[in-house]
């Protein structure tokens, strides 16, 4: 079960970084538009320590989107964003893709 996760992390991964290297760099070379960045604060629950660094890890992989923050005391990734114009969807997304599965992998209590 957990190799069946672990496939479909890495494609759910992969197919985040295209899809975000497509849309950054369309953002970028698009006359005229310039890109608002800002910041956004995400929580996090269910995730052990090593959960959280390969959910920052893969946040920053990800064209758009870089961790600069891990506050474990609060449980929450600050993460600096290209385009601000949807914050709330790029959480959304980072969670449906990221973290549910990393944290079916790598659960609080579990220091694998």
């Amino acid at each position: 079960m957990k190799l069946l996760t672990v496939f479909s992390l890495l494609l759910r991964f992969l197919l985040e970084v295209a899809k975000s290297g497509l849309a950054t760099a369309w953002l970028i070379l698009r006359p005229g538009v310039r890109p608002t960045p800002g910041l956004v604060r995400m929580r996090y629950a269910g995730l052990s320590d090593t959960g959280v660094a390969l959910l920052g890890c893969m946040i920053t992989l990800t064209p758009g989107t870089t961790v600069i923050d891990i506050d474990n005391q609060r449980r929450e990734l600050l993460i600096h964003l290209l385009d601000d114009s949807d914050p709330a969807a790029v959480v959304a997304n980072v969670r449906r893709s990221f973290e549910t599965p990393l944290r079916r992998l790598f659960p609080a209590g579990d220091q694998a």
